[in-house]
């Protein structure tokens, strides 16, 4: 991979399309606890939508629990537009724009502002982080769970190496670019900030990968050294990320300009709680 990308036609003019519908279209369609935020990323509110009362995204799923909420989220945020590997470029430089920077993006682990430009295969390059470790089912980069934004972000190339397929859990010894992660043989530690995000992504792709489209059953269990299996682990200590790191505005604005780009939502930053209604 070249240390830079070549441009597509898609990209800025498309972007900038869905970056400001992602404000009014979730508004339109989707009730929250809190105005939504500039498109561009800037973490500012931007001036309320009229929107219907209730919950008009999830109304097929409002009530469930268990297994029966978990199946009845899989065809809502399965209808989705899916992207190429290479359009995920351009993607993640709308959904992970530095609030206070816009020619930059924030890397996930490492928490560092960084260039948007400055990507590719380099030492201190930013690359395409699959937060879902893409061997643990062996999806590869195939558009599809491959190419999914809701778990794809920025990420420095060597912190990227570092992780690797590690499943995620508690423990290990610091990782070198990435202040507050740690590392070992067998599993990763992302810094406090972010443990919360990293499990609602991983529990998103659980739902909305379920074997019934072609792409493995991806699942989470309660063990790490997951290898090629379609899971990742572990459960347990996911969910007390997720009690612990709720979700923000930067992850709440990002899921925004998702369902702009991919017209899907992660149901687990608009409604922690099915967290815990779903894996008890």
């Amino acid at each position: 991979m070249s240390a830079h990308r070549l441009r597509h036609p898609w990209r800025r003019p498309v972007l900038a399309a869905v970056a400001a519908a992602a404000v009014a279209a979730p508004a339109a369609a989707f009730a929250t606890d809190s105005a939504p935020f500039d498109a561009r990323g800037a973490g500012r509110p931007a001036a309320p939508a009229d929107r219907p009362q209730g919950d008009a995204y999830y109304k097929d799923a409002v009530g469930k629990t268990g297994d029966e909420l978990k199946s009845a989220l899989h065809p809502i945020i399965s209808e989705q537009t899916k992207l190429s590997y290479d359009e995920v470029w351009d993607a993640l430089e709308t959904t992970d724009e530095d609030p206070d920077n816009p020619n930059n993006v924030i890397l996930i682990y490492s928490g560092r502002s960084q260039a948007k430009g400055a990507h590719g295969s380099g030492a201190n390059d930013w690359n395409r982080e699959h937060v879902w470790a893409k061997s643990h089912g062996d999806f590869g980069t195939s558009t599809g769970p491959g190419t999914d934004i809701h778990h794809l972000r920025p990420e420095d190339s060597s912190v990227n190496s570092t992780r690797g397929n590690l499943d995620f859990d508690n423990g290990g010894d610091p990782v070198d670019q990435a202040p507050g992660s740690r590392s070992d043989s067998d599993s990763f530690e992302p810094r406090d900030a972010v443990k919360g995000d990293v499990a609602r992504m991983i529990l998103y792709m659980a739902v909305r990968y379920d074997g019934t489209d072609s792409f493995p059953n991806l699942e989470p269990n309660d063990q790490v050294g997951n290898g090629s299996a379609p899971a990742m682990g572990r459960l347990s200590v996911l969910k007390q990320w997720h009690k612990a790191d709720p979700p923000d505005a930067f992850e709440k604005a990002r899921n925004d300009k998702i369902y702009g780009i991919q017209k899907n939502r992660n149901p687990f930053i608009d409604h922690p709680e099915w967290v815990t209604a779903i894996w008890k």
